[in-house]
């Protein structure tokens, strides 16, 4: 998956994670049509996630929900994009996790 080290942009504690009725959301930025897809750390606030996949049809949006499901450890189903499905800015719910599963789920990624 993302692999970053000796960047400090990969702390996931300085990724904002709110609480929601049914899970967590935070802010992802992506950038398309990168060479492979890996989480690259956080940046103003949001992970940043880069996709192979082109933004064309929803390519890159399923690219995404499919990335963050293996990297979370949930089903493809608990991730949800709330705002941004036309955007490089967007806005992701995590369905049944914690704040705390989450930011350990991303640190032992960007911490890889």
């Amino acid at each position: 998956m993302g692999n970053i080290t000796g960047r400090s942009d990969a702390d996931p504690t300085a990724l904002p994670i709110q609480h929601s009725p049914d899970g967590v959301t935070f802010n992802v930025r992506v950038v398309p049509r990168a060479g492979r897809t890996a989480a690259a750390g956080v940046r103003a606030g949001a992970l940043l996630v880069r996709i192979a996949a082109a933004p064309v049809e929803g390519a890159a949006n399923a690219a995404l929900t499919d990335y963050l499901a293996g990297l979370l450890g949930v089903p493809r189903r608990q991730i949800v994009i709330d705002a941004g499905l036309k955007s490089r800015d967007k806005r992701v719910r995590v369905i049944g996790m914690t704040r705390d599963g989450v930011r350990a789920r991303l640190s032992a990624i960007l911490h890889a």
